[in-house]
């Protein structure tokens, strides 16, 4: 673990989920596949379509409507629907088909399998810290089994704008009645995990899997989430 800023006292540990505390890569790819095999067959006319054409759906919906990025779930929900309208079916039959497609893809997106080590690591952790979630995505901490080792999860939509914006961080600490700097927010991506987090003034933790050169520096660098252990007095 590389420190890089003196870390002021903390209370709160806030977790990312997707790709800081597991591969979300196979989550993503089995959840796709199982959407597509629901509109094949529901809409048989779907089966030629791949995934750009889905996802230029979601882009070109996002361009008339740039707020529904903030909510993954919703805004792919809605390009569902927007495709199997371009591809002739009538209003109705689409936001049906739809919802049986988002149906699939979620039950898929919420099946994620957590590390015997890293719940491990939470229970180690959550004896010492108050352990929260903030995801831009729709992965739930209860399907994953480790709800009752965390105080909630926000998730951005239905929580507030997605970070890096800092609705979500703000929104933790309110709810937590401290302030924004007693929370060290974990998480691998750089721009809305380190920028989301100092944009709020909270503490930011870097997971950086590929040993990233940037010009905003976290609070401190890990390698692997495990090295967290050394926030644990000894």
């Amino acid at each position: 673990m590389q420190l890089f800023k003196a870390l002021q006292p903390v209370r709160v540990l806030s977790f990312d989920l997707d790709d800081t505390l597991y591969d979300n890569k196979p989550v993503i790819a089995a959840a796709e596949q199982a959407m597509l095999d629901a509109l094949a067959q529901h809409a048989p006319l779907t089966s030629s379509v791949g995934h750009d054409f889905w996802w230029q759906q979601r882009l070109l919906l996002a361009k008339t409507t740039p707020g529904i990025r903030h909510d993954v779930g919703r805004w792919r929900l809605l390009g569902i629907e927007a495709g199997l309208v371009a591809l002739g079916l009538t209003q109705a039959n689409a936001a049906d088909i739809a919802k049986l497609a988002y149906a699939a893809f979620l039950q898929q997106r919420t099946r994620i399998t957590i590390k015997p080590e890293i719940k491990q690591l939470l229970e180690v952790l959550s004896q010492r810290y108050q352990l929260i979630a903030i995801t831009n995505g729709n992965a739930c901490i209860t399907k994953m089994g480790i709800a009752e080792l965390f105080q909630f999860s926000l998730q951005a939509g239905p929580d507030g704008r997605m970070k890096p914006y800092a609705d979500l961080f703000i929104a933790a600490a309110n709810r937590l009645n401290i302030t924004p700097s007693q929370i060290l927010h974990i998480g691998d991506s750089h721009r809305a995990d380190v920028i989301g987090a100092l944009n709020a003034g909270c503490q930011a933790g870097w997971l950086d899997h590929h040993q990233s050169t940037v010009s905003v520096l976290p609070h401190i660098r890990l390698t692997d989430v495990q090295q967290l252990t050394a926030l644990l007095p000894h």
